[in-house]
């Protein structure tokens, strides 16, 4: 059966943020995901970009389509609040108490091309389904989330009940031991690291780590499992940093 998570060393997530990075690190912690020019001034001095570096990277940011202007204040755009969304769901899912169930999707459609699987595929993966066969889709039956909007026309949808053991059947589906390895790493550098542009870069890699998390109903977790640890760190950071960064109202969000 594949492994259905891609998880990496820490290391590959600490690359130096760019300028864009670090605006868009920032907007997806802010509720609402907001900012004036002269705030993003403010908060982007303290991970060593300037003035004129930011002028740039908002100019080409706005010319992307990755944020909306209006007047001096910038806002992320619909497909970047998509993101804060998911990023807010893998800080905080919804789950609730597991009964044994399985969901399962099969794809049925045919005659789509790559571009179309890969973006199902995607889709799938990011509402954290494992594929253990090219078409068959699965997960234990404990989040409280939408499946991706018209899912319908492609594919039909079961309840399941393998015939393996669960704790075995996810073990098999997801790389439980490398993303606790991984999450304890960045727990570790966390925990050292001080300088504000590293602490961004760190906990940035967190939230992307926590995207990969299955959210697994506890009995199907190894003994220690750290993700609840990492949440709880990175909520702390999401205080430390609103000391920093002039928002509105600040919640918990993504870096």
């Amino acid at each position: 059966m594949p492994r259905n998570v891609s998880v990496q060393p820490p290391e590959a997530g600490l690359r130096p943020l760019s300028a864009r990075s670090v605006v868009l690190s920032l907007l997806l912690g802010a509720h609402p995901p907001e900012l004036s020019a002269r705030e993003l001034v403010r908060a982007v001095e303290p991970f060593g970009v300037g003035a004129s570096t930011l002028r740039a990277a908002l100019s080409r940011m706005v010319a992307a389509g990755d944020l909306r202007r209006a007047e001096t204040r910038y806002r992320l755009s619909d497909r970047l609040l998509a993101r804060q969304h998911r990023q807010d769901e893998a800080v905080h899912p919804h789950t609730r108490a597991w009964d044994g169930d399985w969901e399962m999707v099969v794809v049925t459609a045919t005659g789509r091309g790559p571009a179309e699987r890969a973006e199902l595929r995607a889709r799938l993966t990011a509402a954290r389904l494992a594929e253990p066969r090219e078409g068959v889709w699965l997960r234990p039956a404990n989040l409280r989330r939408p499946l991706p909007e018209r899912l319908g026309e492609v594919a039909q949808q079961y309840t399941a009940r393998p015939d393996r053991p669960a704790g075995e059947l996810a073990a098999e589906l997801w790389p439980l031991g490398d993303w606790s390895a991984v999450a304890r790493s960045l727990l570790t550098r966390a925990g050292r690291t001080r300088r504000p542009a590293d602490r961004l870069a760190t906990f940035a890699a967190v939230v992307r780590h926590l995207l990969a998390d299955p959210v697994l109903p506890p009995e199907l977790l190894p003994p220690g499992w750290p993700g609840a640890d990492l949440r709880t760190a990175y909520e702390g950071y999401q205080r430390e940093l609103a000391d920093t960064v002039p928002q509105r109202e600040h919640a918990h969000g993504g870096v």
